[in-house]
């Protein structure tokens, strides 16, 4: 007598969890190169001094090496900087022409505003018309520091004048021209700025090259310096949050290629934010009349038919949609009404922040439909039945029994509605996003919140850094950390709203029907 096997799934089982694992295995593996590509960029990495065989000197950070093309042999990609000096700033040397390597603690790395990164020796800080004799090490070391400090304070007063002042008095002056105590103030501030700015000038550093060209740098297109082959790994680890600090919380500079993403950041949270206020009435009210008020019949499936439908159009058509409808159509009519003193330049006749949030809340307006349909059809039909037998009207069953057993299914709709809006690029080009905004739409004047206004958009900026940068390899790392800063901004957002969802529910659980 043979025995039967015991009954199970079969292969099926094992076939779904190996997919789950392996779906998770490649997020992991996705998040886990965006973080070292992204935040290894922000490391104060070692500078090598190194010497070629025809005896030139060479120093850099080394960055990769890979194999040599149509030879044996490899070669390795360095970061030297000095781009007024050499006219570039990456170097691939064959490893074989390399006879020796080493890591001298005097090399140091300055960081300026103008020709990104210098890679050498420090001479002498001082004025720049008395930089002749050379100083010690520790010494043009010690100066150059305070002197960078000092410098860094004149630029924060420099910055608050022009954010504060500035700024508020220039918009003052251009709604009441016959303003005299906002032309007064504004000249006192311009002035101020003035001798900021001539305060920031005068003082320089002498530079060499590891091959010995010298250079005098003036001190106020320094951003800072280090000398990292000298720094301890508590000081790295200190350097490093600071650089990861300074990408979140600084605008960007050199065409998006160094600096950091602050706007960027303000923008998608804010554009995601208007969005979902937008959206989320719209496509409860418009699901609550699908599936509770209008006759079941043929004309309300054509219209749920042509709601699934809208979900798959192309976003770049949504674009478009709101050129034309929100940007020149509304837009400009809100122009004519109340803004024609400032045409012909526009005020809502361009592309800003809330055309945009318009735009993706009708682009995402279907999930939230869909999702929000499909949680009213799955409460029973006993809840309602109960709830008109005890004496409520059909309002009171939908406003106190109906709609809070459906808030689940509602924040389901809006984390979809969350997840592919932060995401999405090509409408945004057409309907207010910006390449460089460094100004985030919100100050201290009425409305304090200006929706007119173009912002930065993180995936946006992930576009126009990786394809239209002047140096693209420098531009690399930039990219990884802010595809992974984008990530957890929408994994932040999409918590925040499943939290949401798991409270309501456990408070109004919903069985699914039979």
């Amino acid at each position: 007598m043979s025995r039967r096997l015991p009954r199970t799934e079969g292969p099926w089982a094992w076939l779904a969890a190996g997919s789950v694992a392996l779906s998770l295995l490649l997020l992991g593996g996705l998040l886990l190169l965006l973080a070292v590509r992204g935040l290894g960029h922000f490391w104060p990495a070692s500078v090598t001094l190194v010497e070629l065989e025809d005896g030139r000197l060479l120093a850099g950070q080394a960055v990769r090496e890979l194999p040599l093309e149509r030879q044996a042999g490899r070669e390795r990609l360095y970061f030297t900087g000095n781009r007024d000096l050499d006219g570039h700033v990456w170097h691939w040397l064959p490893v074989a022409t390399i006879v020796a390597s080493e890591r001298p603690a005097e090399l140091v790395v300055l960081e300026r505003r103008r020709h990104g990164a210098f890679i050498g020796r420090l001479v002498a800080v001082g004025e720049a018309d008395s930089l002749a004799s050379a100083q010690s090490r520790e010494a043009a070391w010690a100066r150059l520091e305070a002197q960078l400090a000092e410098l860094q304070e004149l630029r924060d007063e420099r910055e608050r004048l022009r954010r504060d002042v500035l700024r508020p008095l220039i918009r003052r002056l251009d709604a009441r021209p016959d303003d005299t105590a906002a032309r007064q103030a504004l000249a006192e501030a311009n002035a101020r700025v003035r001798e900021l700015q001539q305060a920031m000038g005068g003082q320089a550093a002498l530079l060499e090259s590891v091959d010995g060209r010298r250079l005098v740098q003036p001190l106020d297109e320094v951003l800072r310096a280090w000398q990292p082959n000298a720094m301890s790994l508590g000081e790295k680890v200190g350097a490093w949050s600071q650089g990861v600090w300074r990408f979140l919380s600084e605008g960007p500079r050199d065409g998006n290629t160094a600096g950091g993403v602050w706007p960027a950041i303000f923008g998608t949270v804010m554009m995601v934010l208007l969005m979902s206020l937008l959206v989320t009435p719209f496509g409860v009210l418009a699901a609550v009349y699908l599936n509770e008020v209008a006759h079941q019949g043929r004309l309300t499936n054509l219209v749920r038919i042509a709601v699934r439908n809208l979900a798959g159009v192309p976003s770049i058509v949504y674009g478009v949609f709101g050129l034309g409808v929100f940007v020149y159509g509304i837009g400009g009519t809100l122009d004519d009404w109340f803004f024609s003193d400032a045409l012909p330049s526009p005020t809502f006749g361009t592309g800003g922040l809330l055309w945009a949030s318009l735009t993706l809340a009708l682009l995402t307006l279907p999930v939230v439909i869909v999702a929000t349909e499909e949680g009213l059809a799955r409460i029973p039909v006993q809840q309602r039945e109960g709830a008109l037998a005890l004496g409520a009207t059909r309002l009171e069953t939908l406003t106190r029994v109906v709609l809070p057993m459906a808030v689940p299914a509602m924040l389901t709709g809006v984390i979809l509605a969350v997840a592919r809006a932060a995401g999405e690029v090509a409408p945004l080009m057409l309907v207010g996003v910006a390449k460089l905004a460094p100004q985030i739409p919100v100050d201290g004047e009425f409305p304090f919140l200006h929706l007119d206004r173009k912002f930065m958009h993180l995936g946006y900026h992930i576009f126009d850094t990786a394809f239209h940068g002047n140096d693209v390899q420098a531009a690399l790392p930039l990219v990884y950390a802010t595809a992974l800063l984008l990530v957890l901004v929408i994994l932040v957002l999409n918590l925040t709203a499943i939290f949401l969802r798991h409270y309501f529910r456990s408070r109004h659980g919903v069985q699914p029907r039979p």
